[in-house]
C-alpha cells in the first residue's frame, strides 16, 4: 500500500501523545498534523471539510451528521466526564436547585456546546427540568451554522464575561470550566455532583463523552484499510500513554465500537430531545460499516 497523506488535527492528550510525537507510526498513512493548541476553534473548518481526520465534539459532530455533512465517526473518545459539577450558581446571592431554574437565567458559552447539552439533558431528564421555561444566555454561535437557538435563548450584551455576569447577579447559573468554576463563591447547583455523577452511571452505563475522532466519508468510503490503520494508531496511542484502568474506575477516553455504542446513544437521544439536530440520529447514522468494526 502507498502512503496516504491527511491533514489532520487533534489536541494535545494523555492518549494522543505518542501519536503526535512520532512514536507511533505506520508505513501506509501520514499524519499532516495542524497545530491545535484549543482544538474547538478548529471545529467550524472540519464542519467544512477542511480537514481528511479531525478532532471534533461528539455534540457538533451529531448537528453535523444531522444537517449532512460528509462525516464519519471512529469509535475514539479522546476524552470525556460526568458534567454535574459543571453547573454552578452564586451561593453570595442564596440558594438556588434545579427545581428553581423555570423563570430563571442560565449564561452558556454556546447553547449547542456540548458540556450544556449534557447538563440540560441530566436536568430535563434527572430533575424534570422543563428547559423551555428556563431563559439561556449565550454568547457565541456554534459550529454548524445551520443551527439556530431556540426562542428562549438571547445573547449576552458584548463585552460581558460569564462568570462576571454570574458573581453580578446579571444570571442566576452558568455552565463553567476550569478556574472560574474555582471561585469561592460558586457552588454546584447540583447537591453532591460526584455522587450524582456516580449513580447516574450506574443507571445508563455511560460515559458523558467530549471529544471524538472523525474522518471524511469519503476516506472511509474508498480506503477503509487506512481508517483500520488510523483506528490502531490511536489504539497504540492510548496504550502508550494512560494507564490500564483498574477494576472499578472508568475509563474516560474508551476506545472500541463495543466501549462506545451506549455512549454514542445517550448523547444523540440528549441532541434529539433538545432539537439540536433536524432528525432522530441512530448508531446506523453516525458509523459505517468499516467504523463499526473497530473494536467491535
Amino acid at each position: 500500500m502507498s502512503t496516504v497523506t491527511l491533514r489532520t488535527m487533534v489536541g494535545d492528550y494523555p492518549n494522543t501523545a505518542a501519536l503526535k510525537s512520532g512514536q507511533v507510526v505506520a508505513s501506509s498513512v501520514k499524519l499532516d498534523f495542524t497545530e491545535a493548541k484549543v482544538p474547538h476553534d478548529h471545529f467550524k473548518q472540519v464542519v467544512k471539510g477542511d480537514y481528511d481526520a479531525a478532532e471534533l465534539a461528539i455534540m457538533t459532530y451529531l448537528q453535523a451528521k444531522g444537517w449532512g455533512r460528509p462525516l464519519i465517526a471512529l469509535p475514539v473518545v479522546l476524552h470525556g466526564r460526568f458534567q454535574h459539577a459543571q453547573i454552578a450558581y452564586n451561593a453570595e446571592r442564596g440558594t438556588l436547585t434545579p427545581a428553581d431554574l423555570p423563570g430563571k437565567r442560565i449564561g452558556v458559552r454556546t447553547y449547542s456546546q456540548t458540556t450544556p447539552t449534557w447538563v440540560r439533558g441530566i436536568l430535563q431528564n434527572d430533575y424534570g427540568v422543563d428547559l423551555s421555561k428556563v431563559n439561556w444566555v449565550t454568547f457565541d454561535d456554534g459550529h454548524v451554522p445551520e443551527f439556530r437557538d431556540p426562542p428562549n435563548a438571547t445573547r449576552a450584551p458584548a463585552g460581558k464575561k460569564l462568570l462576571n455576569m454570574l458573581l453580578d447577579g446579571e444570571v442566576d447559573a452558568a455552565v463553567l470550566s476550569g478556574a472560574d468554576l474555582k471561585h469561592p463563591g460558586l457552588k454546584p447547583l447540583i447537591a453532591d455532583p460526584k455522587k450524582a455523577a456516580a449513580e447516574w452511571h450506574k443507571r445508563h452505563g455511560v460515559l458523558q463523552i467530549n471529544h471524538i475522532f472523525v474522518v471524511k466519508e469519503s476516506l472511509a468510503r474508498d480506503q477503509p484499510a487506512v481508517v483500520k490503520e488510523l483506528y490502531r494508531l490511536f489504539v497504540e496511542s492510548k496504550k502508550a500513554g494512560v494507564a490500564p484502568v483498574a477494576a472499578g474506575e472508568i475509563d474516560d477516553r474508551p476506545i472500541g465500537f463495543a466501549a462506545n455504542r451506549r455512549n454514542f446513544e445517550i448523547a444523540a437521544q440528549y441532541a434529539w430531545q433538545q432539537r439540536l439536530i433536524p432528525r432522530e440520529l441512530k448508531l446506523d447514522d453516525l458509523f459505517d460499516a468499516t467504523t463499526r468494526s473497530l473494536g467491535a
